[in-house]
C-alpha cells in the first residue's frame, strides 16, 4: 500500500509519519520532494525561495516527483508499505495556486513525471485559520511559510482539488486533534483496507 501523509506546513505531519514508522516497522517511510541524491538539492532550492519563476518552481517538483517514483516508490510498491511525507497532491496543489499552468497541462504533466504511480489514499491533516497561525508565530519561517497565512489556507483547500483531479481517495482528519487521536483515525483507516 503506497500512503501520504499531507498538509499545509505545522499541520503535523513529520509527527505522523513518526507515530506510523512504531506502527509500520517494516515500512518505506519517504518524502516529497527530499527522498533522492536530487531530490534533497531539489528541495534546498525550493525552500530557499530562490526560483523567481513560479514555472521554474513546478518544474523543480516535477523532476523530484521522477527521481522519487522511480528511485523509492516502484521498486517497492508491490511488497511494502509505503508512507510518504507529502506527494504529487502537494506539487499539483502548489501549482492550482500560482494559476500558471492550465489543470489538464497540470495532470498531464504529472501523469508523465510518476507514470501515473499515485498514493492510493491520502490523509489530509486539516487546520483553521486560527490554529495555523498560532503555530506560524511558534516557529522560525522558510520561504514557503513567509508567504502568510492566506496562501497556506489557500495551498490547504488547493489539496482537496488536487486529489479530485488526480482520481486519489482523500481521507480528511481534524489536524486540531490530540497527536494520539490523529494517529489512531489514520490507522483505522489503513486497517480497513487490509
Amino acid at each position: 500500500m503506497y500512503i501520504a501523509i499531507e498538509g499545509i506546513d505545522t499541520a503535523g505531519k513529520s509527527t505522523q509519519i513518526l507515530a506510523l514508522r512504531s506502527n509500520f516497522i517494516d515500512a518505506i517511510i519517504t518524502k516529497e520532494p527530499g527522498a533522492t541524491e536530487v531530490g534533497k538539492e531539489i528541495r534546498e532550492m525550493v525552500l530557499s525561495a530562490k526560483a523567481k519563476s513560479k514555472k521554474a518552481e513546478f518544474l523543480l517538483f516535477l523532476a523530484d516527483r521522477a527521481e522519487h517514483i522511480t528511485q523509492v516508490v516502484k521498486p517497492n510498491i508491490a511488497s511494502k508499505m509505503i508512507i510518504s511525507d507529502r506527494s504529487a497532491v502537494s506539487g499539483v496543489a502548489y501549482a492550482l495556486v500560482q494559476g500558471e499552468i492550465d489543470k489538464k497541462e497540470l495532470i498531464s504533466l504529472n501523469d508523465f513525471a510518476t507514470d501515473r504511480v499515485y498514493p492510493e489514499k491520502i490523509f489530509l491533516l486539516w487546520l483553521t485559520k486560527e490554529e495555523l497561525e498560532f503555530r506560524l508565530s511558534q516557529k522560525k519561517l522558510d520561504g514557503i511559510e513567509l508567504r502568510g497565512s492566506q496562501y497556506l489556507l489557500a495551498i490547504q483547500d488547493a489539496i482537496v482539488e488536487a486529489t479530485k483531479l488526480l482520481g486519489i481517495q482523500m481521507i480528511k482528519i481534524d489536524a486540531t486533534q490530540s497527536i494520539e487521536e490523529i494517529t489512531q483515525e489514520i490507522l483505522k483507516h489503513i486497517e480497513s483496507e487490509k
